[in-house]
């Protein structure tokens, strides 16, 4: 019993092996790494790893955001120099490195946690009777874990040019800011549509963004919000929009909401719309203030659409009472962005948002 005890723990420590021809295990080859765990700051950076095997060994890792060098190695004793990409979102994240000789294998964890959080800033201009719940100011140097991508070919809705993609440079976190950009790549137009938190999203609460518009006839940037569960189809599921902004009509910022009597395919919408001066090129204050009992729009603080609830309890007037997700997209074209025409010669184009906070009540 304690030879057998001290084979399974040998045949732990050794990784996976085989079976000789009466069923029995044979393990090939030995391998031992030191150190078998690494953790590494947010910035990334280089450690090294000690092996000894019996023989030839490989490495491989589990995520591209780590690396190894050699990858290969005939030396029985060497140095395994593993690099570790910078972590530019909030979250912690963990992976491996796999040395292996023949069908033994020591699996190396790594660990990266992800850059500190912002602080709340204290001067943030907070709504009366409300909180922070949660914000990105997009200080790091990529969209964190909350955010997701559309990834859909052009047409895929109101008969768009764009392609939405993730990678192409759609989307760049930089200088404190996210800058979505639409851009005209080997005859394709590319562009970028992101969710925050889609499969929670929020159920009331104040919604907020800060947005520099982008200039040229074809763009249709929007800020808006669809609902976590669309089992009932578009538009009885319901849709916010907070800001709307075709380049054809420029500086003249909309709000909208949609369900299923109210909607621009009855031409039946909900909408406003007004004047904002410099909202293509200048950052202007988007938010919106949802309750059970009405929505508002602001711009700068000024109030641009008001819908109340009708009480009726009839999800065709009022489907606002389900949890919702924000979106940030740059559209390109279509039926309201392309109604007079687009002119290509403006691409490439940028969406720049400074942040996107949302607040819930006290």
């Amino acid at each position: 019993m304690i030879y057998s005890a001290f084979l399974a723990c040998l045949m732990a420590v050794l990784g996976c092996g085989g079976d000789d021809d009466n069923g029995n295990y044979k393990s090939t080859g030995e391998i031992t790494c030191s150190p078998t765990e690494l953790t590494f700051i947010a910035n990334g950076g280089e450690q090294m790893v000690n092996v000894k095997s019996s023989g030839d060994w490989l490495a491989y890792t589990s995520d591209g955001w780590i690396k190894v060098n050699p990858q290969n190695s005939t030396e029985k004793t060497g140095v395994l120099t593993v690099n570790v990409d910078a972590n530019g979102t909030y979250d912690d994240r963990e992976g491996t490195v796999t040395v292996k000789t023949g069908n033994t294998r020591q699996v190396i964890n790594v660990k990266q946690p992800g850059i500190p959080r912002p602080a709340v800033d204290p001067t943030m201009n907070v709504p009366e009777g409300y909180e922070i719940d949660w914000f990105d100011e997009f200080t790091g140097i990529s969209l964190g874990a909350d955010w997701s991508y559309e990834v859909k070919n052009a047409g895929w809705v109101n008969n768009e040019k764009q392609n939405y993609v993730n990678g192409n440079g759609v989307t760049e976190v930089s200088n404190g800011t996210l800058k979505i950009n639409c851009k005209k790549m080997d005859g394709k137009i590319y562009s970028g549509r992101i969710y925050a938190k889609k499969n929670k999203g929020w159920k009331y609460g104040w919604v907020e963004a800060r947005i520099k518009l982008p200039k040229g006839k074809g763009t249709w940037p929007a800020f808006w919000m669809m609902p976590v569960k669309e089992s009932d189809g578009w538009p009885t599921c319901g849709e916010i929009d907070i800001m709307e902004e075709v380049g054809y009509h420029p500086n003249y910022t909309s709000s909208s909401i949609h369900c299923n009597s109210y909607n621009h395919t009855k031409g039946t919408q909900k909408t406003s719309e007004r004047l904002t001066p410099g909202a293509e090129g200048e950052f202007h204050v988007y938010a919106l203030e949802w309750t059970e009992n009405y929505i508002q729009t602001y711009v700068d603080g000024n109030p641009l659409l008001h819908f109340d609830n009708d009480g009726a309890g009839n999800k065709n007037t009022w489907p606002f009472n389900k949890e919702f997700y924000v979106i940030l997209n740059l559209a390109w074209g279509g039926d309201w962005g392309g109604a007079q025409g687009v002119d290509e010669s403006a691409l490439p184009v940028t969406m720049e948002v400074d942040y996107v906070r949302v607040f819930k009540k006290k």
